[in-house]
């Protein structure tokens, strides 16, 4: 299923303008949330293709918000793929074991990213 519609959780709004110039640009209708809470809620109520999901954030962390939307019944088959400045082989490993479908180190790269959306 092609990917069409995306939500973009990130409480920076300097990364959030980045996303959505680079997917608006590339076609894709982005839905953004400040908070993982935010995130999960929207994820539900607008059953986007993706999520894209930062890490450090205050309240629930990605870690926490990917885990709830991979489990979840009404969002487990959304791919989440994790956008975070948290770098180590060990946040890799921790991200993909939430059940993201990919991870990414900012600043991600904007081609390599679209590649990994494509491929989805």
């Amino acid at each position: 299923m092609p990917v069409k519609k995306i939500l973009v959780v990130d409480d920076s709004p300097t990364e959030r303008h980045f996303m959505v110039e680079l997917l608006t640009r590339n076609g894709y209708q982005v839905i953004t949330a400040e908070s993982g809470e935010e995130g999960i809620a929207k994820a539900k109520a607008e059953q986007p293709d993706l999520v894209l999901m930062d890490v450090v954030m205050p309240g629930l962390n990605g870690y926490q918000a990917t885990r709830t939307l991979t489990r979840d019944e009404a969002t487990k088959n959304i791919p989440v793929i994790v956008c975070t400045s948290k770098g180590q082989e060990t946040d890799k490993i921790w991200g993909l074991r939430q059940g993201a479908q990919d991870y990414m180190v900012k600043p991600v790269n904007g081609e390599e990213l679209l590649v990994k959306i494509a491929a989805l």
